[in-house]
């Protein structure tokens, strides 16, 4: 079978259309619905079937997907087999990575990457909740994702995931808050209070709602923002609270990357931006952040050595 159409089979797959198909590859959709012909004629067997206006696969596209899968990624195999000659990774990673990650670990990242002669690192921030990741997968080598620590994992056996970091999520004060002063505050406390969350659908309100359905006690919000470092300045003007993640939450000079709600060593008085975060007393509240890849995507040197730079940097940063 021609690898050119098996691509073509698997960015169709990927992508749910012709057209995004076609954009991927930069060609047309007439060439995209060509190959597709051409290898359903190879094979012997209809692999896609009219769906509304556009194509489905049929079950045998589904299980050549899977198969065109291992041949590409036996090929890129072979191509990482000639990379172990070269005395260091190289070659162009795309990463894809949310916001706060981003804040969280890309100026490290790329400090340890400009280490490596000749291995590059192409990143994008990109505002993506969970059901986006595996199109976005399509796109990038690497995709830095987050979710509620409650939530389903990426159940495609054609995706890989890495796990980084458990992030806790504390409630976020402003400094002259009746709570601020507490090591931590329980939920109940917090009933009256106007909250400040993200949009639906994001792991950090995906884990308020759990925490509702969990404890009876239901938010009232006010605001919808994704920019934490927004949310973080209309906490500490006053105009709410917010669940916010503990290494990337801005509370001046706390000690520790990012500030954060107190632990060992912080002083839970320090609030020098006029924020303070406060752990939920009782309740796991977390977000988890994974590094998500193609299957066999881990076997290129330089898609390795960059998820083994991010896992590092989390290292460091929770040391």
């Amino acid at each position: 079978m021609d690898l050119g159409r098996l691509r073509t089979l698997r960015e169709f797959a990927d992508r749910g259309s012709v057209t995004a198909a076609a954009r991927a590859l930069h060609c047309t959709p007439s060439a995209v619905s060509q190959q597709l012909r051409a290898l359903q004629g190879e094979v012997g067997l209809p692999l896609t079937e009219p769906a509304g206006r556009g194509l489905r696969l049929t079950d045998a596209g589904h299980a050549l997907v899977a198969r065109a899968d291992e041949v590409l990624a036996a090929l890129e195999r072979a191509e990482s087999e000639l990379d172990t000659y070269r005395s260091s990774p190289r070659g162009r990673v795309r990463l894809a990575i949310f916001q706060s990650a981003g804040l969280m670990l890309l100026p490290g990242l790329l400090t340890r990457v400009a280490g490596y002669d000749g291995l590059e690192v192409d990143v994008r921030d990109v505002d993506m909740t969970p059901p986006e990741v595996p199109a976005l997968v399509a796109d990038y080598d690497i995709v830095v994702a987050h979710r509620d620590e409650h939530a389903p994992e990426f159940a495609s056996s054609r995706l890989e995931v890495v796990p980084l970091l458990r992030e806790p999520l504390d409630v976020a004060l402003p400094a002259g808050h009746r709570l601020a002063d507490q090591p931590r505050v329980e939920l109940a406390d917090l009933a009256d209070e106007r909250w400040i969350s993200v949009d639906f659908g994001f792991p950090v309100d995906d884990v308020l709602r759990s925490l509702t359905i969990r404890t009876g006690v239901r938010p009232v919000v006010v605001q919808r923002i994704n920019d934490f470092r927004i949310t973080e300045r209309l906490v500490a003007a006053g105009h709410g609270i917010a669940l916010l993640p503990r290494y990337t939450m801005d509370t001046g000079s706390c000690g520790g990357p990012g500030g954060g709600a107190p632990g060992p060593g912080r002083s839970p008085g320090c609030h020098s931006s006029g924020l303070v975060g406060r752990p939920l007393a009782g309740i796991r509240a977390a977000r988890l952040v994974e590094a998500v890849c193609r299957t066999g995507a881990r076997r290129r040197p330089a898609v390795a050595q960059v998820i083994e730079e991010l896992r590092a940097e989390v290292g460091q940063l929770t040391a």
